[in-house]
């Protein structure tokens, strides 16, 4: 009886691991499709990774846009963009992004996403920290 409930319990977290890896996965294919609409300077496209209550703030594709141009510009304009440790917790992702800016400096973007009614994840927030900058 006890291998049984050893079995069992082995073969639930097995069964979660991949939940996590493609939770993560899934929100990070949502960064990244944000990240290269913003490249292609694709307001409508960018906006529509948006979750519900960023698009409450910012209720229009070229607002959105405008925002992300000047308060993000790490995340807009970049030399290199690449995804770090992340977190999975119940409906939502954490994913950290490591992020060399136009002019060569170093940030760090937290992105955080929760999973909609749909199943989708959408981008609930990001924030920048310039990295080695002192507190």
């Amino acid at each position: 009886m006890r291998i049984a409930a050893l079995l069992v319990a082995f073969m639930i977290t097995l069964g979660a691991a991949p939940a996590f890896a493609d939770d993560v996965a899934v929100a990070q294919g949502v960064i990244r499709a944000q990240e290269q609409a913003f490249a292609r300077d694709d307001a409508n496209a960018a906006y529509s990774y948006a979750a519900p209550a960023i698009r409450e703030i910012f209720p229009a594709p070229d607002i959105f846009m405008s925002m992300v141009q000047n308060g993000y510009a790490p995340v807009y304009r970049h030399k290199s963009f690449e995804f770090g440790e992340s977190k999975s917790e119940g409906n939502w992702v954490s994913q950290r992004v490591h992020i060399v800016d136009a002019n060569g400096e170093a940030w760090e973007a937290l992105y955080t996403l929760e999973q909609q009614a749909d199943g989708s994840y959408k981008i609930t927030g990001c924030s920048l920290l310039k990295v080695g900058r002192e507190v």
